[in-house]
């Protein structure tokens, strides 16, 4: 038997992680590396934060799973909360990401079903979007790399130029249902969109009934210095999935909508075994404890606004390799000349830097929201050092 016990369907590197300390991750060969991926955008306390796992270990001693079919105290507690800090009436829980955007695409379905039109069913996404793995998630983007060997696909997306308000609007006939949009798409390359495109979307939507789901399960949960990114834009939508940091590294994910935009979402619509646990439901309460305290997002922001200066200042020692640095927050891309997976790995294994590549050349920097000055001087140092002994394919 060649095949790995764990399916082989991940490139898997050789830093092996066995313990996390902070904004650090220890490998099992002992190496440690300062982690600016943070489980790709999740672990925004770091890891080991004393809060968050005082409170998973009491609640795993007292209660972890029972199912929904009974109340849900630790449940109703968070829903409760994130609709007080939140433009949303009401809550799934989820375990992930992608199985937040399936709530939010069936319930955006299901509004118009509700009201006796279900033949506006289709949702408008946009190009290089990344919603999940799942069905539904792979036939909302138009990435081959995620579409390859699963057709046939579901039908009910059709995909436009991201950012591109008018083909937005083109594309809105009798079937419409609304848009699944990322604010600021992640694996597509750290986009914000621009206030133009985002409002006319919120308008377009206002106009015909539609529903307007956002999917801020990268850029949701303080990343970009609120709570959520849309706040920046000084609108909000009917719908909208979070995920990664919502839980700080403990699986969780949730679907939020309005009463109007979930007035289809009855008994026998939707369920999760697992979904909004106690468990679950004790680390999100604590990472909100944590990041709605007086004063973090403006911390957040600060910190943002002197790794991204840093960033800047080290472009023109290096402009042969980078080129400009994008994005909110603390999700930051660092936008490159050449391969942005090469340098990613190359940072990873000689100079224990964790990051992640993306599309367009980016590399994805996703420190812990909790990072403090000398880990902003580690990474710029750890960046410009990878810089220098980094091998241009051209000078191969």
């Amino acid at each position: 038997m060649t095949i790995t016990p764990l399916m082989p369907v991940y490139p898997r590197c050789g830093f092996r992680p066995v313990k996390g300390e902070g904004s650090y991750l220890i490998s099992e060969d002992g190496r440690r590396a300062l982690d600016f991926a943070s489980g790709i955008a999740v672990n925004l306390l770091g890891h080991g934060h004393p809060h968050l796992t005082k409170a998973i270990a009491d609640q795993a001693a007292t209660l972890m799973h029972v199912s929904n079919l009974y109340g849900s105290p630790q449940g109703e507690a968070f829903a409760q909360r994130l609709v007080d800090n939140t433009f949303a009436d009401t809550v799934f829980l989820t375990n992930s990401g992608a199985e937040a955007v399936e709530c939010a695409i069936k319930t955006a379905r299901r509004y118009h079903h509700a009201k006796g039109n279900p033949h506006k069913n289709v949702l408008i996404t946009f190009k290089n979007a990344f919603h999940g793995r799942t069905m539904a998630t792979i036939s909302a983007t138009d990435q081959e790399k995620l579409r390859d060997g699963f057709a046939p696909l579901l039908e009910g997306f059709v995909v436009v130029p991201f950012d591109d308000l008018e083909a937005a609007r083109a594309a809105v006939d009798e079937n419409t249902a609304g848009f699944l949009v990322e604010p600021v798409q992640g694996e597509g390359g750290i986009r914000p969109a621009s206030p133009a495109f985002l409002k006319g979307l919120r308008s377009i939507c206002d106009e015909k009934d539609l529903m307007l789901v956002f999917d801020e399960v990268q850029c949701g949960v303080a990343r970009t210095g609120t709570l959520y990114a849309h706040e920046q834009y000084g609108i909000t939508p009917d719908i909208m999935a979070s995920a990664k940091g919502i839980g700080g590294g403990f699986p969780l994910g949730a679907c939020l909508a309005t009463e109007k935009a979930a007035s289809g979402m009855v008994i026998g619509t939707h369920g999760s075994t697992y979904g909004g646990n106690p468990l679950a439901c004790a680390a999100g309460m604590a990472v909100l404890d944590v990041i709605l305290e007086p004063g973090f997002m403006e911390q957040v922001r600060a910190t943002s606004d002197r790794l991204r200066a840093s960033l800047e200042q080290l472009i023109p020692n290096h402009d042969n390799l980078f080129e400009s640095v994008r994005g909110m927050g603390l999700m930051l891309g660092l936008k490159l000349k050449h391969d942005s997976r090469a340098f990613v790995a190359h940072l990873r294994d000689n100079h224990g830097l964790l990051t992640v590549a993306a599309g367009d050349n980016v590399v994805r920097i996703l420190p812990p929201l909790v990072i403090d000055e000398n880990h902003i001087a580690e990474c710029i140092e750890k960046l410009s050092a990878g810089a220098a002994s980094f091998e241009l394919p051209d000078a191969a």
